[in-house]
């Protein structure tokens, strides 16, 4: 008899997963500050959403209030941690050991939100060697080690324009799961493997633009 197939987990619509950290990120806070329950409301008028849109978001997590209670505070960030994958540290090699590059690497946010960067590499003979905080940046030759060795999950991407395709090819070789691509080049990388983008100076020019149109006329 043939094994029944093995049922796959839905797949959460993409503006619900946007908004997702920050349910988690809010949850967080919430439960530090000692507070037990939370009812959609509450988390809409925090986040700037209706209270029907949180109930719906939340809907996607198998995650769901009591009556008159809401919805208890630890449940959700655990929930939400477990949908996320924020219930487990994750290892990231940062490629880039330049002003941005050096930010992020020295950034104690990451470590406290799970993110651990485990190595920063760099082509420029000028950067190997020199340490960035408790790291040392490595030559890209060493890359495909660093990935098997560490099972590294993302590779975070902050070289110039030009040089970004091809670090996104060694990446992807060496074996990382995702890229976090912070460069203004349109990575072509295979199906399997995630990217998102997070252009700064994209967004600066839209909230330029929305600026711009909202300007009062005399």
């Amino acid at each position: 008899m043939d094994e029944p197939a093995e049922t796959q987990p839905a797949r959460i619509p993409p503006t619900v997963v946007r908004r997702l950290p920050k349910y988690l990120a809010h949850a967080q806070r919430l439960r530090q500050m000692g507070v037990e329950w939370v009812s959609s409301a509450e988390l809409g008028e925090a986040l700037g959403l209706t209270s029907s849109t949180v109930r719906q978001d939340l809907s996607h997590i198998d995650f769901y209030g009591i009556s008159k209670r809401g919805y208890s505070t630890a449940g959700l960030e655990a929930a939400l941690a477990q949908t996320l994958g924020a219930d487990h540290e994750i290892c990231c090699v940062l490629i880039g050991a330049g002003n941005l590059g050096r930010a992020l690497a020295l950034h104690e946010e990451f470590a406290r939100q799970g993110f651990r960067i485990c190595g920063v590499f760099d082509s420029s003979a000028a950067v190997i060697g020199k340490r960035v905080g408790k790291l040392v940046v490595q030559s890209m030759d060493e890359l495909p080690g660093m990935v098997c060795g560490q099972d590294v999950d993302i590779g975070i991407v902050t070289v110039p324009h030009g040089a970004a395709q091809r670090v996104a090819d060694q990446l992807v070789l060496a074996g990382v799961r995702g890229l976090l691509n912070l460069t203004p080049a349109h990575l072509i990388v295979p199906r399997k493997i995630p990217v998102v983008d997070a252009r700064v100076v994209a967004s600066l020019r839209e909230l330029a633009y929305a600026v711009k149109i909202n300007e009062p006329r005399f």
